[in-house]
């Protein structure tokens, strides 16, 4: 399995000051050395972290996989049909979340994100779709012929914090073998961190996951470098599960 970081904090970090530093382009260097297999950046229309250039510059320096998530706007197909980026995934977005709240509708926007899907992949970009572990919407995605699904693991993680989080874990585990057997590549990622990874690390129809805050947090403590290699360690190693009678 896979770890793709997310670096968008690090740009958040550097817009809180509108300086210069922290540079997410040298955050991206130090988690491919610490042998992440890919970067993740989320650039958003209001630009509140990541902005264009950053992304024209990863798309030069990243030596292993750039995957740009984006809304599925005209704005933004345009942006990445000029950058190019290795993947594309698309999620919703709105003004005013803190950070992403679920995963795409592609049924009800089937139209749309069919098109969309089709322009990416006219222009050599890799295309995944950001969606809740619900067979109806991963159904859909096949139909539109999106050749990968990002599974949002975000209930999962609210509920591993309520000490109740079995059912989620399943429809997680539903989701990624029912995709896997549609011939999708399963991707996964929100909210996962140090503590609750073992429970999504064991899952074999899961190819990679991207993981951001908490190993951003973490790489404020201990550096990006041993952050990043911590969380691969546990990937590669998933501990025992805890007991869950709920």
């Amino acid at each position: 399995m896979r770890l793709a970081v997310n670096i968008d904090h690090i740009a958040t970090i550097r817009e809180a000051r509108k300086s210069d530093e922290p540079d997410p382009v040298a955050a991206a260097v130090l988690c491919e050395l610490a042998g992440a297999q890919g970067i993740t950046v989320h650039l958003r229309g209001d630009r509140r972290h990541i902005q264009d250039r950053d992304v024209e510059i990863l798309r030069r320096t990243v030596s292993t996989h750039l995957n740009v998530e984006m809304a599925g706007t005209p704005e933004m197909v345009r942006v990445a049909q000029t950058i190019k980026p290795h993947q594309v995934t698309l999620v919703p977005e709105r003004r005013d979340e803190l950070t992403t709240e679920g995963g795409l509708d592609v049924v009800l926007h089937a139209g749309n994100l069919e098109k969309i899907v089709r322009q990416l992949i006219d222009s050599a970009i890799d295309v995944s779709i950001f969606v809740d572990p619900d067979l109806e919407q991963i159904r859909q995605c096949q139909k539109i012929r999106a050749p990968k699904v990002e599974i949002n693991t975000g209930k999962f993680t609210e509920g591993w914090i309520r000490g109740s989080w079995s059912a989620e874990l399943e429809k997680i585990n539903t989701a990624a073998k029912a995709a896997r057997k549609m011939g999708l590549i399963v991707l996964a990622g929100h909210g996962l961190n140090y503590r609750n990874i073992d429970a999504i690390a064991v899952n074999e129809d899961i190819e990679e996951l991207n993981i951001g805050h908490s190993i951003v947090a973490r790489a404020a403590l201990v550096g990006l470098d041993r952050a990043v290699r911590e969380m691969i360690d546990l990937i590669a190693h998933p501990r025992r599960l805890p007991t869950v009678n709920r």
